[in-house]
């Protein structure tokens, strides 16, 4: 598939795919007009690093953590080595606590919320 169907498919833009093949994220194939090819498994590729983005790592992280991952095709490509173990450990760490953290501001939310829309007469 072309750059613009994986687009839509993924709903990310086509500079981010650029950005995913310039980071060695995705790979394409050039036709001989020079147009990026993408296989059917991209579409699950750009949706794992999307969610991987969202969760706060890097794309060297990124990088090095999509071959130990399954893909549509079942199965990891490579095994993951201690080291990266370890960091994916403490990026679940880190994201562990932002979490604790959303849910603090939350409940502080809420309490700013009951207390503004509280009945003064009650």
């Amino acid at each position: 598939m072309r750059i613009g169907e994986l687009a839509r498919r993924t709903g990310v833009s086509e500079r981010s795919l650029r950005y995913y093949e310039q980071q060695g994220l995705l790979v394409a194939r050039r036709t001989r007009g020079g147009h990026r090819e993408y296989p059917e498994m991209a579409v699950d590729r750009v949706v794992h690093i999307q969610e991987l983005f969202a969760a706060g790592l890097h794309s060297r992280t990124i990088f090095k953590l999509l071959p130990c991952m399954r893909d549509a095709d079942g199965g990891p490509s490579a095994i993951a080595t201690p080291l990266l173990v370890d960091e994916l450990v403490a990026e679940r760490a880190r994201i562990d606590r932002m979490i604790t953290d959303l849910l603090r501001s939350r409940d502080v939310l809420d309490e700013v919320i009951a207390g503004a829309t509280a009945d003064p007469a009650a």
